[in-house]
């Protein structure tokens, strides 16, 4: 068998659970039938008490360790123990698996793991190998983790129903029970939403389904890069009432998620019950964190003052602005967002020094949607590029520091 020519070589490593080996089990069959070398890895107790293969089969079979050879789960102490230990030896035993067909007729080309094993992205960027997620749930039970995970559905639910694009209205008795009923199993409702901290790096995204089955959660899912608004307006802007008012009633209209960071002593400013009425559309904090924020690749518009640092990290990190400036430096850099950098449009002031909701709402679309969007979206990607070249090693601004430091040391 080792010396037939196959088009590549594909480990495919489910979490050790019945409901998610059979899934790529027969994900794995159908590779071969398309020409690949294909290798079910499972963990040495799971590999035990399954069925041997037949001799007809040309799927392959290995195994990683997990730390508890001979009882598997039921041996470890807790789910959280169970999983820590699995990370750390079979991170270990996978590598050793890669490195053991390394120098074979074939080895390992693409590693397509189960996201609830997240490590094994790491283990295959570790080796350059292409690494594939493989969630064994529907799209929209994914999509719903994939919400909470990125804040855009907030616990515990406090209204019903509940709306999230492409899915049906759903009650609260309709969700996964991990969201349904908070704090139940909490070793494992941090292992669904951990499916996606790395989910993003991954070479390939494949989902245990159909697309007719659910094509309006899979449309809505391939949407979410670039689908949410970021407003912040830095820590010395004050607006007006009306000011508040109007962007609040911009974001509750609008079909775009939103983070908005609003400061203590703006809050009274906004429309009484507006938190509530938006529910899991959009999400109001004190503070965050903006370079994590904008680092977010849901993150599809930035709504800011432009004051520079704010304006400079959004350019650093590719992401479009709509432009709201306030004072001093900031109409400047608004023109410079538009018209020099084109990466994002000023929100034009009507008469009374107010921008409307019509507006706003006019130049988040703007942003956000069509021909338009995707000219901001190419310019920003260019700008962002060019900035990671400034500042890497050899860069014009990493080399304007070295000159500056050696300065410094010989002055």
């Amino acid at each position: 068998m080792e010396n037939k020519a196959y088009r590549g070589h594909v480990l495919a490593l489910p979490y050790p659970s019945q409901g998610h080996i059979n899934p790529l089990l027969q994900f794995s069959k159908r590779l071969v039938s398309k020409g690949l070398k294909a290798t079910l890895a499972t963990t040495l107790f799971i590999h035990n008490t399954m069925q041997p293969p037949s001799s007809s089969s040309s799927l392959q079979f290995d195994t990683i360790l997990d730390g508890y050879d001979e009882g598997g789960f039921a041996q470890a102490e807790s789910i959280h123990a169970y999983l820590n230990r699995m990370e750390t030896i079979g991170s270990k035993t996978l590598a050793e698996l890669i490195i053991k067909n390394k120098n074979t007729a074939n080895p390992i080309d693409c590693i397509i793991y189960d996201p609830f094993l997240p490590w094994a992205l790491e283990v295959a960027k570790k080796f350059g190998i292409f690494g594939a997620a493989f969630f064994t749930q529907t799209c929209a039970v994914n999509f719903i983790y994939y919400h909470v995970h990125h804040g855009l559905l907030k616990l515990p639910i406090t209204s019903t129903p509940i709306s999230i694009p492409g899915l049906p209205v759903l009650e609260l008795e309709d969700m996964p029970s991990f969201i349904s009923v908070p704090g139940s199993y909490p070793a494992y409702f941090e292992m669904v939403l951990n499916q996606f901290s790395s989910s993003d790096k991954a070479d390939a995204v494949l989902v245990n389904t159909f697309y007719e089955l659910e094509a309006e959660a899979v449309d809505s899912m391939s949407k979410l890069e670039g689908s949410v608004i970021y407003l912040s307006f830095g820590s010395m802007a004050s607006l007006s009432n009306k000011q508040m008012e109007e962007l609040a009633f911009a974001l509750k209209g609008s079909k775009f998620h939103f983070l908005w960071v609003v400061k203590a002593s703006e809050e009274a400013k906004l429309p009484e019950k507006f938190v509530e009425e938006v529910g899991n559309k959009g999400l109001v904090v004190q503070w965050c964190s903006q370079l994590e924020v904008l680092s977010n690749k849901a993150i599809g518009c930035f709504l800011t003052h432009c004051g520079w640092n704010s304006t400079l990290e959004a350019l650093s990190l590719g992401v479009p602005m709509v432009g709201v400036p306030q004072w001093t430096d900031q109409t400047m850099n608004a023109k410079y967002v538009q018209d020099v950098w084109k990466v994002g449009v000023r929100a034009k002031v009507c008469e009374n020094g107010i921008v409307e909701r019509a507006e706003i709402d006019f130049r988040i679309k703007e942003v956000m949607d069509g021909e338009r969007g995707k000219y901001f979206q190419k310019n920003a990607k260019k700008w962002r590029d060019l900035a990671i070249k400034a500042v890497s090693e050899g860069g014009i601004s990493d080399n304007n520091i070295d000159e500056f430091v050696s300065k410094v040391i010989n002055s």
